[in-house]
């Protein structure tokens, strides 16, 4: 959808938006294809969604169906040549858990040249900003991401702007020159975290002395206010956005309508995702969109520079060109107004329910090796789904190889789980899968709020300490793990499994899913 004008109301575009009816079916078509691109200059063999990186855009109203038709045409052995899909953020229900797509506790991955659809009802009204991407190892390194945005035509905060449509999505994410395998060796060998070349925004970037790829413009109005539904796409990179001269009002976070917070500085771990108000409301002219990035040392990778991530936001009768101003990380300190996670609101209040269950999770890496533990516990994916394990009859941590870390507990119940401070130089994004959590006390600071925490599906780990609450209303074996994905792959991981005999009861799969395993376990090795 075009700007119509600027004085239209707000009321008036959402019901222009050009999104299906409510409760439709959305039908998508995901070719998972190797394709030759550089999005930073340097030319690679990638994986991709119909052969785009990111992968195409897929959007939705709230309560429509998404039929995600995937077809895995992958041909370069170089990288994993089986793969999956998970979609971020979004809500599954039990019955539908078998569809959630997280290879080994959900499902078995997709073989070469075979096709898997997934059914995802949008229920609870979910709406908000998501993304999807391959769930396979570190497989999405290789360019297997792309965004999802779920509309919501009754908005509640939609007076707060006039313009959201499909070119108002800002994706950010790393990029990396070599394969994801063979970088996944080098930490084998090594224990140090592979560093990205690049930061990449909506799939361009650019390298220290790489070609001077053009940045991505971001086209505006003057007088017209913008959302912007910011992603973090990345295996391990924290993105710091801003935009020179202008302030980001945050309206939602990871999918929860967020009472209005303006600041002028974000910071976005791995899988978080934020929109913004942005008012063009200062004179024509090109403005940096400032998009620096951290993630391991720059030393042990010298294409890295920063200050490139970036993009420009350009008025309409401005001149085709990059900004006067020089390239910055963001405000200066003397007029930093930064979001601090923890003061963040809902829209909606509403009181974190009393824990009934309280887990602690200590994170710790084995020292030089690419190794990760959770309460001692290095994750391993089993060669038996742990869906496939509880439809067969598991009903205790026993019935699970221990480094499954899954942890079974009792359906309808509130878990608070409780990271102590670490050490750690880098924040761990933990990230629930199929459901999300209050986030009682931030990463951010000292304070616990019980009374109005933001809900979300992404929360940084870290030296301060972080504890979340989420409910086992939803049962099913779930995910919880970082989103630094050389960790996940590492073993910083867990399975949150509620609801064994409530899951074994509601959850019928297709035969669809029925296959996926067999033809899986009967790959080689070279095509798994």
């Amino acid at each position: 959808m075009k700007f119509l004008a600027a004085t239209a109301s707000a009321a008036l575009l959402a019901l222009l938006k050009p999104h299906p009816a409510l409760g439709a079916t959305v039908p998508v078509t995901l070719d998972i294809i190797n394709a030759v691109g550089a999005p930073d200059g340097f030319s690679r063999s990638m994986v991709t969604a119909n052969g785009t990186y990111p992968g195409p855009l897929i959007t939705a109203n709230k309560g429509d169906t998404l039929v995600v038709t995937v077809n895995n045409k992958l041909t370069d052995d170089t990288m994993r040549m089986s793969t999956s899909l998970d979609f971020d953020g979004i809500f599954v229900e039990t019955a539908n858990s078998f569809d959630e797509g997280s290879s080994f506790v959900t499902a078995c991955p997709i073989a070469p040249n075979a096709t898997y659809t997934y059914t995802i009802p949008l229920v609870n009204n979910q709406t908000g900003t998501f993304w999807y991407h391959s769930q396979l190892s570190v497989q999405y390194v290789d360019g297997l991401r792309g965004s999802l945005v779920v509309y919501d035509p009754e908005d509640p905060l939609a007076d707060l702007y006039d313009v959201d449509d499909e070119n108002t999505i800002w994706a950010v994410g790393d990029w990396w020159h070599n394969t994801s395998t063979s970088m996944l060796v080098t930490y084998v060998a090594s224990g140090i975290v592979p560093v990205s070349d690049t930061g990449t925004f909506n799939g361009v970037g650019r390298f220290n002395g790489g070609p001077e790829v053009p940045f991505f413009v971001q086209n505006v109005v003057a007088g017209t206010r913008y959302r912007f539904r910011i992603i973090n796409q990345s295996a391990r990179n924290v993105f710091t956005m801003s935009v020179d001269s202008h302030n980001l009002t945050v309206i939602e976070t990871d999918g929860t309508p967020t009472t209005p917070m303006t600041v002028n500085e974000i910071e976005m771990l791995a899988g978080q995702r934020y929109s913004v108000v942005l008012e063009a409301n200062q004179p024509v002219d090109n403005y940096w969109i400032n998009a620096p990035y951290t993630g391991g040392s720059p030393a042990n990778n010298l294409n890295q520079n920063a200050t490139l991530a970036r993009a420009i936001l350009r008025y309409q009768g401005a001149p085709d060109a990059d900004p006067s101003a020089p390239m910055s990380l963001g405000p200066a300190e003397s007029e930093l107004n930064a979001l601090v996670e923890a003061n963040l609101r809902p829209l909606v209040a509403q009181a974190a329910p009393e824990p009934d269950i309280n887990i602690t999770l200590n994170l710790v890496v084995t020292a030089g090796r690419a190794q990760w533990n959770v309460n001692n516990v290095s994750y391993l994916p089993p060669s038996v789904p742990t869906l496939l394990k509880i439809l067969d009859g598991a009903n205790s941590a026993s019935d699970f190889n221990v480094t499954e870390n899954t942890f079974v507990l009792p359906a309808n119940k509130t878990v608070q789980v409780i990271f102590p401070p670490s050490d750690d130089d880098e924040a761990h994004p933990f990230h629930l899968h199929g459901n999300n959590f209050w986030l009682v006390k931030s990463n951010t600071t000292d304070v616990i709020n019980t009374a109005n925490p933001i809900r979300r599906d992404v929360a940084g780990v870290g030296a301060e300490g972080t504890i979340v609450r989420f409910s086992t209303n939803n049962p099913g074996p779930w995910f919880f793990h970082c989103h630094i994905f050389w960790h996940f792959q590492a073993g910083l991981a867990t399975v949150m499994a509620s609801g064994l005999e409530e899951t074994r009861e509601q959850v019928h799969p297709s035969q669809a899913w029925d296959a996926l395993c067999p033809a899986y376990d009967a790959l080689p090795a070279n095509l798994q």
